[in-house]
């Protein structure tokens, strides 16, 4: 079993960055696709970010290109989000997936394992 710990949310102001992180307990992240979603109040979960097991491919939603990166660090077993140029569309809490993917992929289906996520604010 997978379990998930994300951390590095907060509060910033629109223009600001933020990075996130999570974290694998007991098991590496080495053979999992990684993604990154959120979900903002009312609103679906959406998928934000995703790379690839071996760290070679990487998929990012229009609405981030440009201002996030995604990156692992295996032997942390950690993947990062770096956040920057935050806007106030992008106040949501932010989850971390784990899954046997294809490309890697968007959809919240190919993630097996998930965090609580953690809560990310963005004023204007």
């Amino acid at each position: 079993q997978v379990q998930l710990v994300e951390s590095g949310g907060g509060s910033v102001q629109a223009g600001g960055s933020l990075r996130l992180s999570c974290a694998a307990s007991a098991r590496s992240l080495s053979t999992y696709d990684m993604g990154w979603f959120r979900q903002a109040p009312g609103k679906e979960r959406e998928f934000v970010t995703a790379i690839s097991w071996e760290g070679g491919r990487t998929t990012y939603a229009d609405s981030v290109v440009g201002r996030f990166t995604i990156a692992r660090d295996e032997v942390k077993k950690t993947v990062s989000l770096e956040m920057n140029n935050l806007k106030p569309e992008d106040t949501a809490v932010y989850y971390c997936a784990a899954g046997y993917t294809v490309s890697p992929t968007p959809r919240r289906s190919g993630y097996e394992h998930w965090g609580q996520g953690t809560q990310v604010t963005v004023s204007s």
